[in-house]
């Protein structure tokens, strides 16, 4: 996904598919972390264009499709 500089996403996590893998976190920990209860954290939930590749990736890496990036 193409955005400039200045446009913003935003994560969206549905708790009910999550499962606390954290492959999401390995790849973007910047944003995804998996707190002492193996729950999910999402540590920031604006992208910017300049990290939207990061979060992109961890949302593809997801096995349970729990984690949207929209606009």
């Amino acid at each position: 996904m193409k955005l400039s500089e200045d446009q913003l996403m935003k994560i969206e996590l549905d708790r009910t598919k999550c499962t606390g893998i954290g492959m999401c976190e390995s790849v973007a920990p910047d944003f995804f972390e998996i707190d002492d209860d193996g729950e999910l954290v999402v540590l920031r939930d604006a992208v910017d264009g300049a990290e939207v590749a990061d979060v992109e990736a961890a949302v593809l890496a997801c096995p349970t499709a729990a984690l949207r990036l929209r606009p």
